[in-house]
Order: C-alpha cells, then sequence, then structure tokens
C-alpha cells in the first residue's frame, strides 16, 4: 500500500476557468449593446409617436430656419457691397481732396501768368507762353476750370463781392468786372471769384 494520496479529480476532465478580465469585457459589450438597442427603440417610438401635424410643423419650422439664413445671407451681401462703395467714395473723395490742395499751391502762378496775359507780356512762342501753355493743360487735366466772367448773373456759391456799384442797366446782381478769376474742381470750389457787382438801381 502507497502513502501517495491520490487526486480526487484522477480521471475526470478539468474544466479551464475563465479569465475575470474576459468575463468583464463580454459584460461590458453587452450592457452597451443593451444600450444601443435601448436608443434606438426609443427612436423609432418616437418616430411613430409623431402625427401628421407634428410632421408638418416640422416641416414648416425646417423651411424658416433655411428662410431665415438665406436672408441674413442676402444682408450681408449688402452691408458687404454698401462697405466697399463707402470706401470707393471715401477714396475718391480723399484724392480729389489732395489734388484740390496742390491746385490751390499753385494758384498765385496762375495768378501771375493772368496778369502777364492781360499786359501782353505772354506772346506767342516765347519760353514764358509755352510755360504758361503747359502749366495751364496740367490743370486742365485734373478738371480745373476757371470762374468768374463779365456779364454772368453774381452767384455767390462762386463769386465774392469787393465792390458793389448800383446801374439802371441791370435788374438783378451781375458781375461787373473780375478782379480775380476763381477757380473750382469739379463740384468742389477751390477759390472764389473775387468781383465788382453792378446792382439794380433804386
Amino acid at each position: 500500500m502507497s502513502d501517495e494520496k491520490q487526486n480526487p479529480h484522477d480521471g475526470e476532465p478539468i474544466e479551464p476557468e475563465t479569465a475575470p478580465e474576459q468575463q468583464s469585457e463580454d459584460g461590458d459589450t453587452a450592457v452597451v449593446e443593451g444600450v444601443d438597442d435601448l436608443i434606438q427603440a426609443e427612436d423609432a417610438d418616437v418616430e411613430t409617436s409623431l402625427s401628421e401635424e407634428d410632421v408638418d410643423l416640422l416641416a414648416e419650422a425646417e423651411r424658416d430656419l433655411i428662410a431665415d439664413m438665406r436672408n441674413d445671407m442676402k444682408r450681408a451681401q449688402a452691408e458687404l457691397v454698401n462697405f466697399r462703395m463707402r470706401v470707393e467714395r471715401d477714396r475718391a473723395a480723399n484724392r480729389e481732396a489732395v489734388i484740390a490742395e496742390v491746385l490751390r499751391s499753385l494758384l498765385p502762378a496762375m495768378d501771375d501768368l493772368v496778369r502777364a496775359e492781360s499786359h501782353g507780356d505772354l506772346v506767342e512762342g516765347t519760353p514764358l507762353a509755352l510755360v504758361a501753355q503747359k502749366l495751364r493743360g496740367g490743370f486742365e487735366k485734373y478738371g480745373l476750370r476757371q470762374v468768374g466772367e463779365k456779364g454772368e448773373p453774381f452767384d455767390p456759391n462762386f463769386h465774392e463781392a469787393l465792390v458793389q456799384l448800383p446801374s439802371p442797366d441791370v435788374t438783378v446782381n451781375t458781375v461787373a468786372d473780375v478782379i480775380e478769376p476763381g477757380y473750382a474742381l469739379g463740384d468742389r470750389l477751390i477759390r472764389a471769384a473775387k468781383v465788382a457787382v453792378h446792382v439794380p438801381a433804386e
């Protein structure tokens, strides 16, 4: 008789023990699948519970939302166009203001040329006459025009009256003589013409 102890499981197949980790993973998967099934079931219940009226209301709300988005987009586009127009307008106004300031600084030279011409000093073909021609051509290029002519109605927007002379020959205030010509750049007055004015005699 042997003293060795016999294994009580001898002759019986031993079942492998399931790893705790595997059990946990299988359990988690089952829980996730159960939650997904529950969500799908609830979504199906919501869809089946919507009445025709509810569906129409949702469709109308969707259409209103799309219409609001389109209106917002059109409004934004219009504001962008207006902004660009304002920028271009301001840029043009600034450019004209700079040109007007430069031309205004050159007006004394123009006055000297006008006086020289009135005294017969601008003889055609002389250097001074050529300078005057080029200077006037440059001014005209930018749209500078002379204002104030003898015989035209007096306009306080363009004329500065230095002398008033009563005259029975006029019924309205009329430029009698131009003492110093004025200049305008487009609609912008650079300098008013200094004139003598005939006023109707009382």
